[in-house]
Parts: C-alpha cells; sequence; structure tokens
C-alpha cells in the first residue's frame, strides 16, 4: 500500500488531457451556466488542476441565444462600453443584445469576465463554443452532453 504523499502535484502542459462537453442552454439561468462553462473551462472539476495550467476542457454551447435573465434584468441591466473618445460612452441591455446579430455574446461576456484576465484567461477562453442554433459543427469529437438544468432547479427559469 503507498503511503499519503504531503507534496502537491502539479501538472505540466504536455501531461493535460483536454475532453469536450456540450450543454443545451435553452431556458437556463445566464449567471449560472457562466459559473459552470467558467469552472470547465478552468479545469476546476479534475482533480488535477493547476492554476497556473490550462488544462480545462473544451465546452459546446448551443441554443445560446435561448438563455434568459431572472427578475427584470433584461431591462433593468445595462452593459456599458467606452469608444474611448471624450463623451464615448455607450451602454445596451441584455434584451438589445439577444435580439441582436450576435446573441452569443451575453453569455460568451459573462463566461469571459469569470476566467482570468491575461495570457492564460484568453487561452481558457478559446476552449468556448457558442452557437445560437442547434446545429454545431464538433460532432466528431463525440462531446460528453452535460444537463445543466438537472443539477440544481434553480438553473432553469420556469422549472
Amino acid at each position: 500500500m503507498k503511503a499519503l504523499s504531503t507534496q502537491t502535484r502539479s501538472i505540466k502542459p504536455a501531461e493535460v488531457e483536454k475532453n469536450w462537453h456540450i450543454i443545451d442552454a435553452d431556458g437556463l439561468v445566464v449567471g449560472r451556466l457562466a459559473v459552470i462553462i467558467a469552472n470547465i473551462l478552468r479545469g476546476k472539476h479534475k482533480p488535477t488542476y493547476t492554476p497556473h495550467v490550462d488544462c480545462g476542457d473544451h465546452v459546446v454551447v448551443i441554443n445560446a441565444d435561448k438563455v434568459k435573465f431572472t427578475g427584470n434584468k433584461t431591462q433593468d441591466k445595462k452593459y456599458y462600453k467606452h469608444t474611448g473618445y471624450a463623451g464615448g460612452i455607450k451602454e445596451t441591455t441584455p434584451a438589445k443584445i439577444l435580439e441582436g446579430r450576435f446573441p452569443e455574446r451575453v453569455l460568451e461576456k459573462a463566461v469571459e469576465r469569470m476566467v482570468p484576465r491575461g495570457p492564460l484567461g484568453r487561452q481558457q477562453m478559446k476552449a468556448l463554443h457558442l452557437y445560437a442554433g442547434t446545429e454545431h459543427p464538433h460532432d466528431g469529437q463525440k462531446p460528453a452532453v452535460i444537463d445543466v438544468a438537472a443539477r440544481n432547479r434553480k438553473n432553469k427559469v420556469g422549472a
């Protein structure tokens, strides 16, 4: 029998195994879904998690345009951006973005704000694949289905 070790093992980038997961975001709450996705992208669900190494998995999200907000957040919540010019602050609401040309950006920005800033976070965000509809080109990777709605009744609006 092997004795317990008091040393923490740090995984090397060459030892990382990346898996694929697929999530159907239809009717799911944005913030709760973003937390789950961010943890998978960072690799915090694995026992070999190392903070300074990209040990996370790939996540494919379908129906990203059908995510929901609780309460009145679709109208009351504001997203701000600045053009770089004096007085160039712009604001928009989640409702306008979800009705617009790129509705998956609501979920993308929510996840982006939950991963580390810098080169590691940018590398982890490349493993996130968002699609507004049900079609995606990643069937060849055989992604494992994650049922987020079944984890907690609060994860789905109206459940």
